[in-house]
């Protein structure tokens, strides 16, 4: 009988779970945790990720009900799936914490970062740096007669191609706010 053909991880067309738990492959996740908006749960979620030796690659963190006083903090980190069960595990002990979301398990979702780029160019640069900038969809939120500054919104993945393609063109500087994510559908 010839071995069935499934690849591993679980999916919403799937009644079982078929990750392997005991996998070494590292895979990034975004992590979405609603929390009481009071002082010290940030540092008590983040202090949980110092004090194991996880690396944040990503964070972000607003307020997101006024009435309610909850914050979403939306988390990038990387690790095995053995790994990520365990923060996912220990962020849902922590007392403020209501709810953590694995979006990049729990389905499709949506996420975007925003960026500034602050390029010095002139001559050829400065015409090459406005073609990429209308590509890219990026705008230009301060202009001098020797540098521009670009506001660029999309996944991490654009806003780190056109860095790359800034580059040579004059990049000076950058500043990033981090991933935001929702889940796609009801």
């Amino acid at each position: 009988m010839a071995a069935l053909n499934i690849k591993k991880g679980s999916t919403s067309h799937s009644a079982y779970d078929l990750r392997d738990f005991h996998s070494d492959v590292e895979s990034s996740h975004t992590l979405a945790v609603l929390v009481d908006n009071e002082a010290g749960v940030l540092a008590r979620v983040i202090g949980l990720f110092s004090g194991r030796g996880y690396n944040i690659d990503s964070l972000t963190v607003a307020e997101v009900d006024h009435k309610g006083h909850r914050s979403r903090i939306t988390i990038v980190t990387r690790g095995t799936m053995a790994v990520i069960d365990q923060i996912k595990a220990q962020l849902g002990r922590i007392v403020p914490v209501h709810e953590v979301h694995d979006l990049t398990l729990e389905g499709q979702s949506v996420e975007r970062e925003l960026a500034l780029f602050k390029v010095a160019a002139i001559g050829e640069k400065r015409v090459e740096s406005l073609r990429l900038a209308d590509i890219f969809r990026a705008n230009v939120v301060d202009s001098t007669l020797e540098s521009f500054v670009f506001e660029i919104t999309g996944t991490p993945e654009k806003i780190d191609a056109f860095a790359e393609l800034m580059r040579p063109l004059g990049l000076i500087d950058v500043a990033r706010t981090g991933v935001a994510a929702l889940s796609r559908g009801v």
